[in-house]
């Protein structure tokens, strides 16, 4: 599935109206946690056709504030708008699997 950097304003349509399951990665581009998870995010995206959404809380800062983003990287889980599940830190891809079974 594809992998989409968004902003605040693309947040409603790309996220909440978007009809499917999302991950939702805030993230930094200095923060070696996030490297980590990001191609484990991408591969469940590819094998579980789940659309990853990509904020960098650097450029984002509202929308981080909006969502409780204290530490990064936090990973959200949306389906058909409805937050479904979140995590903070780096994960494995089975556990990345099992938020969103």
């Amino acid at each position: 599935m594809s992998t989409v950097s968004i902003n605040e304003s693309q947040f409603d349509l790309e996220v909440l109206q978007y009809q499917g399951k999302v991950l939702v990665d805030f993230y930094a581009d200095w923060c070696g946690p996030c490297r980590m998870v990001s191609p484990v995010l991408e591969e469940v995206s590819n094998q579980e056709n789940v659309k990853l959404v990509k904020v960098d809380v650097d450029r984002n800062p509202g929308l981080a504030e909006k969502y409780g983003v204290m530490s990064i990287p936090t990973v959200y889980y949306f389906v058909n708008g409805k937050q479904a599940g979140k995590f903070i830190g780096a994960r494995g891809k089975n556990e990345v699997l099992e938020m969103i079974k």
